[in-house]
């Protein structure tokens, strides 16, 4: 089955999907001498855009939107990626800090109480 190229208006795409729902697909796809990935993308973009994606080609004001949200995305992204490093290095100088402080308050614990005969986690854990 040899198809020549044949485009299609945006009304004439509207029409082929209206009778491929009401019909069997296949017939219809035979009638217009149309390819599946064809119609199926037509139907994709008419759900996912509505009737203005069934246009040929991307319209100027549909590449300005797809520009503004790749804009977009690269500024969120960008955002994210800097509250992750950020949150990372709170995180490093926290254990930093604190682990010097922990050494200090086991060195505090020694000198007041001296060196206990059972470790201090086996304390902890046991309630004593």
């Amino acid at each position: 089955m040899l198809m020549n190229k044949r485009t299609f208006t945006a009304e004439e795409k509207l029409r082929i999907i209206k009778e491929a729902g009401e019909l069997v697909v296949k017939v219809i796809l035979e009638k217009y001498d149309l390819y599946p990935a064809s119609y199926y993308s037509w139907k994709n973009k008419l759900e996912a855009i509505g009737e203005e994606g069934l246009q040929h080609g991307m319209t100027p004001p549909q590449l300005k939107r797809i520009r503004k949200l790749k804009k977009e995305s690269k500024a969120l992204k960008q955002l994210l990626a800097e509250r992750e490093l950020e949150s990372k290095l709170k995180d490093e100088l926290l254990k930093k800090k604190y682990a010097w402080r922990k050494s200090e308050i086991i060195k505090t614990f020694i000198v007041h109480f001296g060196k206990p005969s059972v470790g201090l986690r086996r304390c902890q854990t046991q309630g004593k």
